[in-house]
């Protein structure tokens, strides 16, 4: 698969999963959240909200849903994690939010599949 071939299928994705969410009755808060360049903290998906519950979503994409949750490193887990921290640390209104860490695994002719609390982080800074 060509590079322009895979961020085509991880933007399709990233729509599919994005929709799924709000009908699940989510509010998407923010897509594609960076920290600036250089500071190694990383890219957030999806940041989606409902009540007081606050997720980071990461969106995989691949043929099959074991091959997507599998796609997810510890290292890219990590990286996701700080970059949650920066974002919660910028954000003052989202005090008191609950912090979770989901998954939304989206394969070919099937429904996306929304994994809640895909992981937990390994410290107690939240």
């Amino acid at each position: 698969m060509t590079r322009r071939a895979a961020y085509r299928r991880g933007a399709w994705a990233e729509t599919v999963a994005a929709w799924w969410l709000r009908l699940k009755g989510y509010r998407v808060v923010g897509r594609h959240v960076t920290a600036r360049r250089g500071t190694g903290l990383g890219e957030i998906d999806i940041v989606v909200r409902r009540g007081g519950v606050l997720a980071f979503v990461e969106v995989k994409a691949r043929g099959d849903a074991g091959l997507a949750a599998a796609a997810i490193s510890p290292t890219q887990r990590r990286r996701i994690e700080r970059a949650a921290r920066g974002y919660v640390a910028n954000r003052p209104d989202l005090d008191g939010c609950v912090i979770r860490f989901d998954a939304v695994l989206v394969s070919p002719w099937r429904p996306p599949r929304h994994l809640a609390d895909a992981w937990r982080t390994d410290s107690s800074g939240w």
